[in-house]
């Protein structure tokens, strides 16, 4: 009774094992299929003459770097001043314009810098 309780166990973890491996590793192969060979990767041959070329990088220029940095610093403590007064209640109109050229610059800024 007890080897056939066993038995039977062995055969239903053997079940769930090979179901839950088949899951997890996505798609079955059948016993006996040919697997593809993964000898050495595809080689891409590209026609005679042509060459793979970029396009030339655009210079920063500093000047414009430091106008706008001093643009952003210059906003971004006017937006300091701005806060305290919606800290009390008064939304200052100009307070949504002022961000929005805070994140064009920073944007600009950082394009530029990344180049």
């Amino acid at each position: 009774m007890r080897d056939s309780f066993l038995h039977r166990l062995a055969i239903l973890l053997g079940i769930w094992i090979s179901v839950f491996v088949q899951t997890m590793c996505g798609q079955s192969v059948p016993p006996m299929a040919p697997l593809p060979r993964m000898d050495a990767p595809p080689t891409i041959m590209l026609p005679r003459g042509t060459t793979e070329t970029t396009a030339p990088r655009e210079r920063v220029n500093p000047g414009q770097l430091r106008s706008e940095a001093r643009q952003f610093l210059e906003l971004s403590q006017s937006v300091q001043a701005d806060f305290e007064q919606v800290s009390r209640g008064l939304l200052p109109k100009d307070l949504v314009d002022k961000l929005k050229r805070i994140e064009k610059l920073t944007k600009n800024l950082r394009s530029q810098i990344n180049k």
